[in-house]
């Protein structure tokens, strides 16, 4: 909860069942040269990610972006790294080129931005649900906002650095 009432003098206690194990989650900022526009994919998962997902992810890319040649910038999670993802980005080198980012350098990675401005989003951070497809709903609402502001996902490329 980032935000709510109580009566002065006594700490407002909210009870909220968690009954749901986990949703993960694997986005891109998609972006042109120079940053003119920047789009969303999102996906979300209700087990840890896993190679798999991350090469189902990457199939699912390549048709958004039509096959046209894409830099990837990506952090170290280990899953990124794995033998499967590895050899699935052999065989997409004509249109897939990765970047790793430095170890330990959330700052760098615009990705991160987003997540903080999802968790801060009000219908997410304000949220008591009692049910995995409650968060997925608000999630999505909230990168659907992403999608909408003009300049939203322009501020989190530019926050970066790396634009």
């Amino acid at each position: 909860m980032r935000r709510t009432w109580g009566r002065r003098g006594e700490t407002p206690v909210l009870v909220v069942p968690f009954n749901w194990k986990r949703l993960s989650a694997i986005a891109s900022l998609i972006t042109t040269p120079r940053a003119r526009r920047v789009g969303l994919c999102l996906r979300l998962l209700p087990h840890t990610v896993k190679a798999r997902d991350i090469c189902r992810y990457l199939q699912q890319l390549k048709v958004h972006v039509c096959g046209r040649g894409l830099v990837l910038l990506w952090d170290r999670l280990p899953a990124h790294r794995s033998k499967r993802v590895q050899r699935y980005l052999e065989k997409q080198r004509d249109w897939l080129t990765v970047e790793y980012l430095p170890a330990y350098a959330p700052e760098l990675n615009p990705v991160e931005d987003l997540w903080s401005y999802i968790d801060g989003h009000e219908e997410v951070a304000n949220g008591s649900w009692k049910h995995l497809s409650q968060v997925r709903k608000q999630v999505h609402r909230a990168a659907r906002d992403v999608r909408r502001g003009v300049n939203l996902g322009r501020s989190f490329l530019k926050h970066s650095r790396l634009f």
